[in-house]
This record gives structure tokens, C-alpha cells and sequence, in this order.
């Protein structure tokens, strides 16, 4: 909505939004260049259709266009009308969303809206006749109706393009071919639903009509989707982004740079929200009240709307916050990815870095440590279909649950994809969330989350699905990053953890023995620093940072592999091992003292996660086959006392992080030496006794 002032008495330019300008300034030659190579970054990653297909989705929505007519026409008959009204009745299709506004690519589908009458009900005739049409079309497949979602849809593929088709019933008995569905008026005397169902069509054609430049506003908009699909923060169902909250924010971009073109908008806006205050509003156009008595957003009134985490406000009548899915762990993490591009944007303009390192995918499954695994399967594709959507539709709120549960101490960053596991016959696929602590918890030795009965809260509201059918199972399950299916990864490989160079400190003459300077840790790729390192050692405010002594392995990298035969049995075998496994074989050959030493060597510098990793490789070193549960335990006392003395991992607790436990660890679920295969110190001789049976059985299958 223009807006304009006075200055000196004299009126000053219009502009658009609700406040003027951030700058008016244009692009300069490195501007233009820089839009030039984002358009062909674009360009190459397939996010523009063909012409072909341009025709395609052309010809599919005049054929649903005739479509709906024939159907308004029948069910006019059905119910008796006269010939007369027969003759004049109508139903029109309207497009929103990323095809309205010319954003969308070649896999997108096409939200569409279907506009009748008064006499043509949801329930019966959109639902029930009309699904029959569709059913009985040749060119549709994989027809399915959601008729209790918060916006009632039927999904659908017309022809092969996908199709989401919504209804609102008008008040008028003859819908007119030139229906102008802006006009305030056209919402008087229709029901709820309706209301909702045309704020799409009403919001997209608003969005056009406030940004000063279509084509820059398209291109970037395009863009930023790219990007949030990328770095996983598109998905409007799990908490992101959607597709409408995305081209709000572009659109406000717009507004304040007025004259930028889309290498400067992308910039813009990542500066912009990186310091926006949330829960201020981001708004095109001020709110209005209408004159319908509609509710609109506004947290003066509505103590609902106080809670929403990052408004985003539509600018058609009735305005309503299109991002009240965000959750404050969905917001933490998009906070992040809005810094991280900024700081790539800023080295772009610097000539520092290219658009390629933008859109880099985030490794989510390298992230964090502990994962929650929601597995969804059913016996036919159908069934899947149905079972899926309503799974996916209630996810945000396991998220909200385990928030509210845990006082928001416990973040949940839920995966905006499925991950689908192609080895298994009938329908399948998993969702996952990422799990640690909240920023700014302080953390208690030993604390755990017991998140047992909100999982069970939110298995009992999926299962009270009024279509369930046997055969539809929902699985949740708690995994560690280390037992995450391999089908989760590309090509069902697991990525190997990259490896830090080991820094060797000179021992210093007057200095003590392992020298003065330390190096600092860096931050994990998990998001676990040092503080974190402090909370799990127990070791008060002393922080784990290692010093190093001179030592023959000087240039190896820490975790770098020396290749010697070991004997095993009867047979000898080459593996790889590490310094500190080495040194454990000596050890185990009776070499106490070369072992001290070079565990020392082995272990100082290491971050707790990797001390962890290193022992699991002394554990696994120490057990042969054939060694009876006695000598395996004895074993691993003998490692793991020399680990505590040498490592200072002594005050490290067990981790009841199986989710048969019900208790979820925030942090390293291997909070023991040998993983899931060795019994924790302290625990009791029954206790350990099945984790020796376990370390058996897996070294058997190990070796």
C-alpha cells in the first residue's frame, strides 16, 4: 500500500510498505555482474521449466477449468434446479502460491483454488462427487483428500503435474466468469474455511501489486527458495519457511531497496533479518480492520497471537500470521542460517567467495548426536499416501510437545524432507529431528530428558486417525549419529568424518614438561564447545584443553592410522589403529610403561568427543575372539582404568540414551568408552554382564 508524507510542505514520493526506504541507491558494475552469476547459478540448477512443460501445466489447468464446470452443471441437476439456472451455473479456477507468482520450477506442483456456489457444498459435492469425477479421469493419479486439515485440500496429478486443489463456497447462487475475488465484499456470508482458502489467491495477487519490481522480485525470491530448501529450512508443515512466508520476507525486501536488483536484494536480506528483533511483525502494508468483523492478527487483542516466535503478516483482508507454525527451535536454527549467509554475502561483495558456497546442502545427519526417528509404514501406496500426510501434518507438534515438556531446554531441529528407504517392500519412509540443548542452558552433571510419555502423547493423537486401516504403523525411536541407517546418506555411504591435523607444542626449557601453550579447541561440527566438554567431564570450571609433548609420531594426524598385523585367534588380520590403540596393545603385551607414555602422546589434544572415538578403538583393539566374558571384562577394566587415570575421562557418567529407556542424553550418546559395547564404570556386575555378551556377539561379526 503506498504511503507518502509531507517534508517542508511539500509532499514527498509515494513509496511502498509501512515505513519509507532503507536506501534508494541502484546497482553499480560489480552489482550487475554479481546478478549475472547468480542467474546462472539458477540456471544450472534446473530451476526453471522448459517450454514444454510451461504448455503442459497450461493445458492441465484449462482441462480441470472444464472439469469443475461439467461438475457444477451435474450437481445443479441432482438437486433439481431449474434448466435456466442449470444453463447458467459456473465454478471458476483461480492459481496462487509459486505458480501465480512465476516462481515456480519444473517438479513444483500448482496450488489452485475452485470457486462455486452456494448450493455446492464442501463435504458432499467437493469431496464426494467431484472426488468421484476425478477418480474416474484417466489423467489423474494419486488422488487423495485431506478434509481435516487446517485448509481443506485434494492432492492430486493431473497429466503428471501435481495438483493441490482447495474449495471456498460463495454466497452467490452464479459465480461470473470475470469474478473479482480482491474485493472485500466477496467474503461476506461464506464460512471459515472459504475465508481461508481464498487468502491464498487474495494474498498472492497483493504481494504482486506491493513490490516496486516484479522481475527482481521473482529472481530473488527464486533464489532464497533455493537456499532454504539447501540448507533445510523450507518447509512450512515442520516449522521453516513456506513458500508463502519466503516471498513475504523477499517482498519486504523489495519495499525498503526499492532500486537493488537481485544480487543486492539477496544481500539485503540476510543483513536485515540477521538483526531483525523477532517477534516484531514483518508487514507489507498496514493491517486492516475491514469492515466484515473478520479476526485479524493482532497481539493487542488476541493473547494468541502473542505467542506466535516470527510473525509474518499477509496483507490481505483478514491479515493472519502465515508463519504460526515457528517453534523456538525452528527459529533458533533459521537465526543461524540467516547469520551464516550474511557472512558469505559479505565476503560476495568483497570478492572473497562465490554463490556456489551459499547454497551448500546442510549435513544435517552429521550435525548432531542424537536423533529422533519417526518411521511411517503401510502395506499399499494408497494407504501410504493417506497415512503419510496425516503423520506429517501432526510432526510439528511432537516438536512443540518435547519443547513444552522439557521447559524448552531440549531444542528440536526436525528435517524438513522424508528419507525413504528403498530396500523395503510396501510403503516406508522416516523422519528425523535432530536433538541437543537449548543455547544458553546451563547444564547439570548427569542431567537427562525423559521424554517418554510425550512421545507416547503424540502416538495416541496420530493414532486416533479416523481412516486408520491395519497395516498403518508409526515407529519413534531414538537413535545416536553413529546408528543412523545408511540409507539416510547419498548412495547409502557413510560420510567419513573429516580429519584435524595434529599440533605438536615445543617443549619449552624452562617450561614444564608438556609445555605452555595451549590450543584452542575448535567448535565441533555437532555445535558441542568446550563449555559443553566441562559439563559432561564433570571437572568444575577446568575446561579439557590439551598440551603436547614432543613424540615420534610428529606430522601424523590425530586420528591418522599406522598399519601392523595383529593377531587374532588363529588368524592374522591388518587393520588400521590408532596411536592410542597401538599403545593399548602394548599394554596389553605387558608394557605398562611404554604404554603410559604413549597413551599420553595419543590422547593429550584430543576434544572429549574425539577421546571418546579413540577409546572406542582401544576397546575394540583389546577383545579377541574367543576370549571368554571374564577375560573381556577384565580387559576392558584394565583399558578403562588406564584411560581414567591418563585422560581424565574418570568422572564421564553413563548415558541411558536408548529410547527403550525413554531418556534421551543432549549431548555425546557414547558418554562411556566403547560405545554401545561397553558397560559404563559403576555399573553393577549384572549390568554388565549382557553389554559383555553384546561386545561377543558384535566382535564375532566384527572380525
Amino acid at each position: 500500500m503506498a504511503a507518502s508524507g509531507q517534508v517542508n510542505g511539500n509532499v514527498s514520493p509515494q513509496y511502498l510498505g509501512v515505513t519509507e526506504p532503507i536506501s534508494t541507491a541502484g546497482p553499480t558494475e560489480a552489482d550487475h555482474a554479481r546478478t549475472q552469476k547468480l542467474e546462472k547459478v539458477l540456471v544450472s540448477a534446473g530451476l526453471y521449466e522448459s517450454q514444454d512443460e510451461a504448455v503442459l501445466r497450461e493445458e492441465v489447468l484449462g482441462r480441470l477449468d472444464q472439469t469443475i464446470k461439467l461438475w457444477v452443471k451435474q450437481i445443479s441437476q441432482n438437486k433439481g434446479f431449474s434448466d435456466q439456472l442449470i444453463q447458467e451455473a459456473n465454478a471458476k479456477i483461480f492459481t496462487f502460491g509459486s505458480y501465480r507468482l512465476g516462481v515456480h520450477g519444473p517438479s513444483t506442483d500448482i496450488d489452485t483454488l475452485c470457486v462455486g456456489p452456494r448450493h455446492a457444498s464442501r463435504e458432499e459435492d467437493f469431496f464426494a462427487e467431484l472426488y468421484k469425477m476425478l477418480a474416474d479421469m484417466e489423467e489423474v493419479t494419486e488422488l487423495h483428500p485431506v478434509t481435516d486439515a487446517h485448509v481443506p485440500v485434494m492432492k492430486f496429478k493431473f497429466n503428471g503435474i501435481s495438483i493441490d486443489l482447495l474449495y471456498a463456497r460463495l454466497s452467490l447462487w452464479v459465480i461470473p466468469e470475470d469474478l473479482d475475488i480482491s474485493q472485500e465484499s466477496i467474503l461476506r456470508n461464506i464460512d471459515e474455511q472459504s475465508v481461508r482458502s481464498l487468502n491464498g489467491c487474495r494474498v498472492t495477487d497483493q504481494i504482486l501489486r506491493l513490490v516496486p519490481n516484479i522481475q527482481h522480485f521473482r529472481t530473488t525470491l527464486r533464489c532464497l527458495k533455493f537456499w532454504a530448501k539447501r540448507r533445510g529450512v523450507y518447509s512450512n508443515v515442520t516449522g521453516f519457511l513456506g513458500g508463502v512466508n519466503c516471498a513475504l520476507l523477499v517482498a519486504r525486501i523489495c519495499q525498503l531497496y526499492p532500486n537493488a536488483i537481485p544480487s543486492m536484494l539477496v544481500s539485503r536480506f540476510f543483513r536485515v533479518y540477521t538483526q531483525w528483533r523477532w517477534p516484531n511483525p514483518v508487514m507489507l502494508c498496514a493491517i486492516d480492520e475491514g469492515t466484515l468483523g473478520l479476526p485479524v492478527w493482532d497481539p493487542r487483542k488476541n493473547p494468541r497471537d502473542r505467542m506466535h516466535h516470527m510473525p509474518i503478516i499477509t496483507p490481505a483482508y483478514p491479515c493472519m500470521n502465515s508463519s504460526y507454525n515457528v517453534s523456538l527451535s525452528t527459529l533458533r536454527v533459521m537465526t543461524d542460517e540467516f547469520q551464516r549467509a550474511n557472512e558469505i554475502c559479505e565476503n560476495l561483495e568483497m570478492n572473497k567467495a562465490e554463490w556456489n558456497i551459499l547454497f551448500e546442502p546442510y549435513p544435517f545427519f552429521e550435525a548432531y548426536k542424537n536423533y529422533l526417528q519417526v518411521e511411517i509404514t503401510a502395506l499399499d501406496d494408497d494407504d501410504f499416501r493417506k497415512w503419510k500426510g496425516w503423520v506429517e501434518s501432526r510432526l510439528r507438534q511432537l516438536t512443540l510437545k518435547i519443547e513444552k515438556h522439557t521447559y524448552g531446554m531440549l531444542q528440536c531441529h526436525p528435517y524438513p524432507c522424508e528419507v525413504v528407504d528403498s530396500s523395503r517392500k510396501g510403503g516406508h519412509c522416516a523422519f528425523f529431528m535432530g536433538l541437543q540443548r537449548s543455547q544458553g542452558v546451563p547444564q547439570q552433571e548427569g542431567q537427562q530428558f525423559d521424554i517418554r510419555a510425550t512421545v507416547d502423547e503424540f502416538r495416541h493423537s496420530v493414532n486416533m486417525y479416523m481412516l486408520w486401516k491395519p497395516g498403518m504403523e508409526l515407529h519413534v525411536s531414538h537413535v545416536r549419529r553413529k546408528q543412523l541407517p545408511a540409507y539416510v546418506f547419498p548412495g547409502g555411504l557413510r560420510p567419513v568424518r573429516p580429519l584435524r591435523p595434529l599440533t605438536v607444542v615445543s617443549k619449552s626449557a624452562s617450561g614444564p614438561a608438556f609445555g605452555n601453550s595451549v590450543s584452542q579447541l575448535p567448535k565441533s561440527d555437532s555445535g558441542t564447545t568446550d563449555e559443553d566438554v566441562e559439563d559432561i567431564s564433570g571437572e568444575g570450571g577446568e575446561r579439557l584443553k590439551r598440551k603436547f609433548q614432543p613424540a615420534e609420531e610428529v606430522g601424523l594426524t590425530k586420528r591418522q592410522t599406522i598399519r601392523e598385523p595383529m593377531n587374532v585367534g588363529d588368524e592374522r588380520m591388518t587393520t588400521s589403529i590408532s596411536p592410542a590403540v597401538a599403545s593399548t596393545e602394548q599394554f596389553i603385551m605387558g608394557e605398562q610403561e611404554t604404554f603410559d607414555k604413549t597413551l599420553k602422546r595419543g590422547l593429550e589434544g584430543y576434544s572429549a568427543e574425539e577421546e571418546l572415538e579413540a577409546v572406542d578403538d582401544i576397546q575394540t583393539s583389546i577383545c579377541r575372539k574367543g576370549d571368554s566374558a571374564e577375560l573381556l571384562q577384565s580387559k576392558l577394566e584394565q583399558a578403562s582404568g588406564i584411560c581414567r587415570e591418563q585422560s581424565r575421562l574418570a568422572a564421564l557418567k553413563p548415558g541411558s540414551c536408548s529410547f527403550s529407556n525413554g531418556v534421551v542424553d543432549e549431548l555425546e550418546p557414547t558418554v562411556a568408552f566403547g560405545g554401545t559395547l561397553l558397560g559404563a564404570v559403576g555399573n553393577t556386575d549384572s549390568q554388565k554382564k549382557p553389554v559383555i555378551r553384546q561386545v561377543e556377539l558384535i566382535l564375532m561379526n566384527f572380525i
